[in-house]
């Protein structure tokens, strides 16, 4: 038994599969288990359709495996608590998605996934599995206008799931999902806020430190630093300051559609939520933008961390397309379409 007295959780090295078995057994009738810590549809996609795979670590839950289901994600492969899956699961995720269509495989910028993703590619190729690799790199953080190498992979990438599994499930080819990833990777932008760290739920270890009172814009999903602390303001004034540092990094012009997704990241409510959205909506009009698709969702969660994700992109039409009249049944993300 645990001795850690802040989480339901019993023995700590078994936090993964047992999420993992929870999970799937509350929703049999979307996913299941197909070998160790590797979550996919239970109903597969039609032959000749592209896979679409991702992988990352346990603790972020909804995110990742939340989001496989028809329309989204074919296979989430999972990584112990905020550690990315080896390379030998990934690949073993690969050869069950094999198909002649091919395999998109989505890696969020972080070293331990890159490198499982890119060690597991080589892998594959070698046994003749067509796979190509997107990069999601939308946190912004490191700079406006830092190089995309030095920027972590974000929440981001939840929509992005969205849009490939709509793509795939219509038919596209690996190129042509590759090409549309590639424009919204391109488009995306997410920076993140908290004003209460979390702890680890493996050994209790709090993962950073912030004194009451004070929050940090752009602290990173597993407690690295951001743009520095500062004193906590209002929910209107985190709200604008944050619209206006993602504005200049997209840099839109008016009249320019825009995504607009806040993602709680574990103890804030949908009632902060929903005040940070409204702000954050009326600046956008007022800056001349149309939000053309939105959501209030926890869709990647930083354990007990109390914060959220502000994440906007330029989506162009197939991308609103794709997200807005496609349908999609995840346990995490239903869509019925249009």
């Amino acid at each position: 038994m645990s001795n850690i007295k802040t989480k339901f959780i019993n023995d700590p090295e078994n936090i993964t599969s047992e999420l993992l078995e929870g999970y799937v057994l509350a929703y049999r009738d979307y996913v299941k288990l197909a070998g160790e810590n590797i979550v996919v549809r239970v109903k597969p996609k039609k032959e000749g359709q592209v896979a679409i795979v991702t992988l990352g670590g346990s603790g972020h839950e909804p995110a990742l495996s939340g989001f496989v289901g028809r329309g989204m994600l074919d296979c989430s492969v999972v990584g112990d608590v905020f550690a990315a899956p080896g390379a030998q699961r990934v690949f073993q995720a690969l050869q069950l998605m094999k198909c002649e269509a091919g395999i998109l495989l989505v890696v969020l910028n972080h070293s331990g996934d890159v490198m499982s993703a890119n060690m597991a590619c080589q892998l594959a190729e070698r046994t003749g599995i067509k796979v190509k690799q997107l990069l999601v790199h939308d946190d912004i953080s490191a700079g406006i206008n830092a190089p995309a190498d030095n920027r972590r992979g974000l929440s981001g990438c939840v929509p992005l799931f969205k849009i490939l599994g709509a793509a795939s499930e219509e038919g596209k080819s690996l190129d042509e999902l590759l090409e549309i990833g590639t424009r919204y990777t391109n488009k995306v932008a997410t920076l993140a806020v908290a004003m209460r760290s979390c702890t680890h739920p493996q050994n209790g270890a709090v993962i950073s430190d912030l004194p009451e009172g004070i929050m940090e814009i752009g602290m990173g999903q597993h407690g690295e630093g951001g743009g520095g602390q500062k004193p906590l303001v209002s929910a209107d004034d985190t709200a604008v300051e944050m619209v206006d540092l993602l504005c200049k990094q997209l840099k839109p012009a008016v009249g320019d559609k825009v995504m607009l997704i806040i993602n709680g990241v574990g103890s804030t409510t949908h009632m902060e939520l929903n005040i940070v959205f409204r702000k954050a909506y009326k600046e956008l009009e007022e800056r001349g933008f149309q939000v053309v698709f939105s959501r209030i969702q926890e869709i990647l969660t930083v354990q007990e961390q109390a914060g959220f994700q502000m994440i906007m992109a330029l989506p162009d039409e197939d991308h609103i397309d794709y997200l807005d009249n496609k349908p999609a049944e995840a346990p995490y993300w239903t869509a019925f379409g249009k």
